[in-house]
């Protein structure tokens, strides 16, 4: 500590206690620094530092194969989504159809049309429902990091998205 930082801190110290007071709270400041210039930190480890490196890398790869599986399921998701805007199409066309569906509603049996709740009503509906539910669930909670289950988690969670949708063509 330079001589004027010594005097601006005993000038500090008088504000609060006598002027013996102030320089012994002072001196004992000077001490401490003096006891810290003349024992320095030690550096870390090094298996310390490539621990916390190794850390960071699997964290970093971790989260790049989540948003890689999320970039799948979503482009899987639109892709689905533009067969089935195609294939009902091809379907109208195939028909003849070129105006509004009126008769589908006639599919639904009427127990079903009236129902508060469709999902529980249909089975094949409702086993979708459920379905999509628990992946949701799962998709969350990957997105939150509260899996402990690692890569075999992603891994299970694409399994069963692809399963579903062989499913889904299959019904």
């Amino acid at each position: 500590m330079n001589e004027r930082n010594g005097e601006n801190l005993k000038e500090l110290f008088e504000q609060f206690y006598t002027s013996e007071e102030a320089e012994k709270a002072a001196q004992e400041i000077r001490s401490a620094e003096r006891i810290l210039r003349e024992n320095p930190a030690p550096e870390p480890r090094m298996e310390l530092l490539l621990g916390i490196e190794a850390q960071i890398m699997e964290t970093v790869q971790h989260r790049r194969r989540r948003q890689r599986f999320m970039g799948i399921s979503f482009k899987a998701t639109a892709a689905a989504a533009v067969v089935i805007i195609i294939a009902n199409v091809w379907m109208r066309f195939e028909t003849g159809q070129t105006g509004p569906v009126v008769g589908i509603a006639s599919l639904i049996p009427t127990a079903i049309w009236e129902s508060d709740n469709i999902a529980t009503d249909d089975m094949v509906l409702a086993f979708f429902t459920a379905e999509i539910e628990q992946i949701e669930g799962e998709v969350k909670t990957f997105l939150y990091g509260e899996s402990g289950s690692g890569d075999a988690g992603v891994d299970e969670l694409e399994m069963e998205l692809m399963e579903i949708e062989n499913d889904f063509w299959k019904g």
